[in-house]
């Protein structure tokens, strides 16, 4: 690279970045993952970072770029679209291809160039490989490190989210709560590596698409104490039951693409009725749908929801105790209240600005237990 990389917070966390491609390709290869691109180098890292960091400041006719890169060779994805002539990766070559790539799912394919030491952008990839490094400009000064599952399916994973100076690495494994397992054992377990789409995880990316706010509660299957902690009559209940999600989790078949996109599109219906005002109401496990626009109040007996503990999947962060008032407004407070009265719940609250958090009970300490995930989602 002929020029000094000026963005302090790519120099910092590029090493990390670099080691945690490496464990993730090893751990793939060692399930079997066959074809993946070699992981990208800290200084390669570093500099696509800078050069993408100054270019989401700019912008072209108005309007700031919206790019995601990826750091792959033309023979590493199948069908790219090839430039004639290969562009140096500049702020200025970017801001104005990107109009080009805002589109979901393409993006720009940056390789390095051993003969003059430069960076290029030698086209387009609508298919990233498994574990290939990805990094999308989401809007001026926040950038998203993140690859595609080991399976290719869902959602892509973040690994680290850089806004400004502020530095976010994903503990993916929740690793800081090692030596709390009393908060630990309230989180929801780890994905399943292998399971073509992590299913909560696709429904918060659908939560916080539409832009509006959203409350789920997810409930036990075959109990209807849930219902002593919303206003009755319900507003808008659904009988019987909508067991889209529920039926594809339960099929005896591979799971294959058809199977992937099928799910997919029951979690988009799901979703969808997360927009209207009011709480959306599943059930645990299978996500079967029960009503949706109903509203949270305090059970008869029950107390006000006072404390809460919050954690955030965030090397280096530490648990925080608090007022659900002082963490966000009415949805946040109604998603403590729900599971401080209901301890079996679990509630998941998006914000309009983009923030996601998941509600569960701590049984040993004796409090609700509020994760916030938005840095999985970005």
């Amino acid at each position: 690279m002929h020029s000094e990389p000026t963005y302090l917070a790519a120099r910092m966390v590029a090493p990390e970045l670099e080691a945690h491609f490496a464990d993730y390709r090893a751990a793939a290869l060692g399930r079997g993952a066959q074809q993946l691109p070699p992981t990208p180098s800290a200084a390669l890292i570093e500099a696509v970072i800078d050069i993408a960091f100054w270019a989401s400041l700019r912008r072209e006719e108005g309007r700031p770029p919206r790019i995601s890169l990826t750091l792959l060779g033309p023979a590493d994805t199948a069908q790219p679209l090839l430039f004639g002539h290969p562009l140096r990766l500049t702020p200025d070559n970017l801001t104005k291809l990107a109009p080009a790539v805002e589109h979901p799912g393409i993006h720009l394919g940056v390789s390095y160039e051993p003969a003059d030491g430069s960076l290029y952008v030698w086209g387009t990839v609508s298919e990233v490989p498994p574990v290939g490094f990805v990094l999308e400009v989401v809007e001026p000064g926040l950038l998203v490190v993140k690859h595609r599952r080991a399976d290719g399916f869902g959602k892509f994973v973040n690994v680290a989210v850089l806004r400004g100076d502020l530095v976010k690495l994903v503990d993916e494994h929740n690793a800081g709560l090692a030596e709390m397992p009393e908060l630990r054992d309230s989180l929801p377990p780890d994905p399943d590596p292998t399971a073509p789409v992590v299913v909560l995880v696709e429904l918060g990316r659908v939560m916080r698409t539409h832009g509006r706010g959203a409350l789920v509660l997810l409930v036990p299957p075959g109990s209807d104490a849930w219902q002593a902690s919303l206003v009755q009559p319900l507003s808008y209940p659904i009988e019987p039951a909508y067991q889209g999600v529920a039926e594809l989790l339960a099929a005896p078949v591979a799971h294959g693409p058809d199977w992937s996109a099928e799910l997919l599109r029951h979690i988009e219906i799901i979703g969808g009725f997360t927009a209207v005002d009011g709480a959306t109401v599943l059930t645990r496990g299978r996500l079967a749908l029960l009503a949706f626009g109903a509203k949270v109040a305090r059970r008869d007996g029950s107390t006000p929801v006072e404390e809460m503990v919050l954690t955030e999947p965030v090397l280096g962060s530490t648990p925080q105790r608090m007022h659900p008032a002082k963490l966000g407004g009415t949805r946040h407070l109604a998603a403590a209240q729900f599971v401080h009265d209901q301890h079996d719940g679990v509630a998941l609250v998006a914000s309009q600005d983009g923030n996601f958090t998941v509600f569960r009970w701590s049984k040993a300490l004796g409090v609700v237990h509020a994760h916030r995930i938005d840095v999985l989602l970005v």
